[in-house]
């Protein structure tokens, strides 16, 4: 293919074709209309000598050659634009911009909130969509520019990314008020942890913390229940005789709604970290560089 011969105008159609999966939406991204990224889709096809998006039942799907070139085409999307805005000045007051985050419903919950009354105030055009976080990182989503941020708990992550430590936070025991095994005000003790069943939120990104401690002294906990939701589960130890290990903010945000008692753990786990991390080369990116330090000024008064 002769590059010099080659409208690269197409390069930013086949990125949001690809991004979505669909010619609606991408047409939306763009700001053209449907019948003109249709046109576009079409001329790439016979550029590239690949049908680029088929139909898999009700959805587009891109196909292999589309999804080796969606990486790389992105990446080089992005630094030309990363090399023409350098030097420039960001104006969060008039931006419009769109931010892909992905975080755990913990996340959500506690820290979310905070950051849209901020972006209300000081960026009221710029839109967050939330994604949900699974317990490893999501490189392949972050390296495609499908996610600009992820806020969480990582133990690897490769040296192309970005990191900077967030908060802290620790974990507490929730059980419903008037539990049978836990009354009085006598603290709670590893013998009392174990007799209890246990509801484990999957996904949570914490439940390793306690099963490694209780697996080097050779224990183990009855975990009889799990859930992918934090609120789910806070409603169902609320009214069982469920407990809980959740994150501590969130615990006591729980508490103060529902009938819940907190209790702290028999055994010195101490806190756990959670991280925002993004693409490095992005540390050039003003408007990404702003919306990090609006999401780092929230997590301070938590660390």
């Amino acid at each position: 293919m002769n590059i010099s011969t080659f409208d690269l105008n197409l390069l930013r159609v086949l990125d949001a074709l690809l991004r979505e999966c669909n010619v609606s939406r991408a047409a939306e991204r763009l700001s053209l209309s449907q019948p003109a990224v249709s046109n576009a889709l079409n001329r790439l096809r016979v550029l590239l000598d690949d049908p680029l998006l088929v139909r898999v039942g009700r959805a587009m799907q891109p196909t292999p050659r589309a999804q080796a070139l969606a990486g790389p085409i992105h990446a080089a999307l992005q630094q030309i634009e990363q090399s023409l805005s350098a030097g420039e000045i960001f104006d969060p007051a008039h931006s419009k911009q769109r931010f892909n985050i992905a975080v755990t419903d913990y996340v959500e919950l506690i820290c979310m909130p905070r950051l849209i009354e901020q972006l209300s105030r000081l960026a009221p055009g710029i839109r967050i969509e939330i994604h949900h976080l699974s317990p490893t990182l999501p490189s392949d989503a972050l390296d495609k520019g499908e996610l600009d941020l992820v806020l969480g708990r990582f133990e690897d992550i490769p040296p192309r990314f970005a990191r900077r430590h967030w908060m802290s936070e620790t974990l507490q025991l929730a059980v419903r008020e008037n539990h049978p095994l836990l009354r009085g005000e006598q603290p709670l003790d590893l013998e009392r942890f174990l007799a209890l069943r246990h509801l484990w939120v999957h996904g949570g990104q914490t439940r390793g913390m306690v099963d490694q401690w209780l697996g080097e002294q050779g224990l183990g906990r009855t975990i009889t229940y799990t859930t992918p939701n934090y609120l789910q589960a806070a409603h169902i130890v609320a009214s069982s005789e469920l407990a809980a290990v959740l994150p501590s903010q969130l615990a006591q945000l729980f508490a103060a709604l529902l009938p819940l008692q907190l209790w702290e753990l028999p055994m010195p786990l101490g806190p756990f970290h959670l991280e925002v991390v993004h693409l490095g080369q992005r540390l050039r990116d003003p408007a990404l560089q702003w919306l990090v330090e609006q999401i780092m000024e929230i997590g301070q008064p938590m660390a």
